[in-house]
C-alpha cells in the first residue's frame, strides 16, 4: 500500500474541453497495472464540458451543488449532491453546473489499454444547454 499526502495542484480545464470556468484536481491517476483515473471537477455556474465519450464509460458522483447531464438522444437531467450517474462505454454525453449553482463531482473512469481516456466532440451550444432539465 502507498499513502499519498502530497496534494496535486488544481488546474483550469482546457477551453478545448469546456465552456466556462472549470477546475480539475487529480485524485488518482493510472499507475503500474492500474488503469483507473479519479478527478474532482468543479464547475462555475453555467460551465460545462464539450460533448465527449469514454471508451470504457464513466461514473460521475456529485459532491456539491447542482448540475446538469445529458446523453445524446436523451433529455437534460438535473443532478445534485449525493447523485451518481453511470455513462455507458462509448456514449456521447456532457455534464456541468446549472446556470445558478457551482457543482463539483468526482469523475471516475478506467483508461483503455491503449491509453485512451476520452474522445472530444463539439462544444455544447447555448441552445442545447438551455433546453432545461427533463427531471428534477
Amino acid at each position: 500500500m502507498r499513502v499519498s499526502r502530497t496534494p496535486q495542484p488544481t488546474a483550469a480545464a482546457s477551453s478545448e474541453w469546456v465552456n466556462g470556468a472549470v477546475w480539475v484536481e487529480e485524485i488518482a491517476a493510472p499507475e503500474g497495472s492500474s488503469r483507473f483515473r479519479v478527478d474532482s471537477v468543479r464547475f462555475a455556474p453555467g460551465a460545462r464540458t464539450a460533448w465527449h465519450r469514454h471508451p470504457l464509460g464513466q461514473v460521475l458522483h456529485v459532491t456539491e451543488g447542482t448540475g446538469l447531464v445529458q446523453c445524446r438522444g436523451e433529455g437534460v437531467h438535473t443532478i445534485r449532491a449525493g447523485d451518481s450517474v453511470r455513462v455507458a462505454p462509448g456514449e456521447w454525453h456532457w455534464h456541468g453546473a446549472s446556470p445558478t449553482s457551482f457543482m463539483t463531482h468526482l469523475a471516475i473512469q478506467e483508461v483503455a489499454e491503449d491509453g485512451t481516456e476520452a474522445e472530444r466532440g463539439a462544444h455544447v451550444t447555448e441552445a442545447e444547454y438551455s433546453t432545461g432539465p427533463l427531471t428534477h
